[in-house]
């Protein structure tokens, strides 16, 4: 779809005043997505809400679908995406979980929706506040994981996902991951591009033969059994492996065609390193995490310790090499994991047993602990990250574990 004119707020760029929600919403608007669908659950439904507030404002021209349940918004924008339309959708929580039907499909279709997961707790029981557990239910269906830490890395990534996502190579749709209220309604300034910066960066969307048209009359979703299934799924799994060197390519070039990026001081699309170049231990997160984080580095580099930082940005496809290659230089890792997976490895988080694996071949492995802070959206605090800290000194300075994975700041 192609609008007969841009609003004047999309002529040139501008700085808005706007939460990460809403960031997304315009960057919707810039990528000129054609159909967005939403059912209202928070805290993603900030997104909607500014949605239609752009469309009534005569600022976006979109095909805006309110429908009855999560199930059906994420059925309109797959069959939608199979026509040959961009789309975007989203949810949260358990809202995520009630469509997974189609969110399933989504990916074993190999349509590239991109959706905003607003990151929160699961009921029952249940909090508005930020758990990464619902977004994580998809990370080994075929859907590319984002986590964003700000504002406008929400912006930049959105549209960093329509690249990626509506590239033939890939064709698989991918999740833009954002802390409950943290990210979702806190407001932050935010350097918006021009329409026109936009079009230059994001090609129109194209299915080639395989959209779905009368003229074209392919088969979508079919019952294969055990005569193609396999295939099917190694060509899933070879598209995300494609997905590596498209990332790349696509965060060098949205670097180039917009200066103001959140990206501009980080030469890698699929981690952020922060004071790891000398540091002893390294603490590992996602999200807003780095925030608190990053406060209580600099504090703690200030005594004299040497501790740094490692955020995960894409979960999927993990960035195995990168992540070895930065924290083999440290003798120990502080996982801290805003998730749970009962019963799994060390009862330990799903980052944290992620990243265990991808470190195992290395000769020399640092110390790996775990730390489950911050469910339910209850506050990481700078006093919190200096506790994890110094239980991984501990195991530093003795070469033992004493307990591989501790929950911070649980009354007993």
């Amino acid at each position: 779809m192609t609008t007969t004119a841009q609003p004047a707020l999309f002529q040139s760029g501008t700085e808005e005043l706007i939460s990460g929600s809403e960031a997304i919403a315009i960057a919707c608007a810039l990528a000129d997505v054609d159909v967005i669908t939403a059912y209202p659950i928070r805290p993603y439904d900030t997104v909607m809400q500014y949605v239609a507030k752009l469309k009534a404002d005569g600022a976006f021209d979109c095909d805006f679908i309110v429908a009855e349940s999560e199930h059906s918004q994420f059925e309109i924008v797959k069959h939608a995406s199979a026509v040959g339309a961009r789309t975007f959708c989203g949810s949260s929580g358990v809202g995520w979980f009630y469509a997974f039907e189609a969110i399933t499909v989504t990916a074993g279709l190999r349509m590239p929706v991109v959706a905003m997961v607003g990151n929160r707790a699961l009921d029952d029981p249940g909090a508005f506040g930020v758990e990464h557990n619902d977004a994580m239910a998809v990370r080994d269906l075929g859907w590319m994981l984002y986590w964003v830490a700000t504002a406008q890395e929400a912006l930049d990534a959105a549209l960093l996902a329509y690249r990626v996502a509506e590239d033939p190579s890939v064709f698989l749709p991918m999740a833009l991951s954002c802390d409950g209220s943290f990210l979702t309604h806190s407001q932050a300034i935010v350097n918006v591009p021009a329409a026109q910066q936009v079009q230059q960066y994001l090609p129109p969307y194209d299915r080639g033969r395989l959209q779905l048209h009368p003229d074209n009359p392919i088969t979508v979703a079919p019952q294969v059994n055990e005569d193609w299934l396999m295939e099917i799924r190694r060509q899933a799994d070879e598209a995300m492996r494609r997905s590596v060197g498209v990332i790349k390519e696509a965060y060098a070039e949205l670097n180039e065609v917009f200066p103001s990026s959140s990206f501009q001081d980080q030469p890698s699309p699929f981690i952020e390193e922060y004071e790891t170049e000398d540091a002893d231990i390294v603490i590992v997160g996602m999200g807003t995490l780095a925030l608190p984080v990053r406060v209580a580095i600099r504090r703690l580099r200030e005594q004299g310790r040497k501790i740094g930082f490692l955020r995960v940005k894409f979960f999927r496809p993990f960035a195995t090499e990168e992540i070895r290659e930065a924290l083999s230089r440290c003798k120990a890792v502080c996982v801290v994991d805003r998730d749970y997976s009962f019963g799994s490895p060390s009862y330990g988080g799903v980052l944290f047993n992620d990243l265990r694996s991808a470190l195992y071949p290395l000769e020399s492995r640092p110390h790996i602990l775990n730390f489950i802070a911050g469910l339910g959206g209850r506050e990481v605090h700078v006093n919190d990250v200096n506790e994890m800290v110094d239980i991984t000194q501990k195991a530093v300075d003795t070469g033992k574990i004493d307990q591989e994975t501790t929950w911070i700041g649980v009354r007993e």
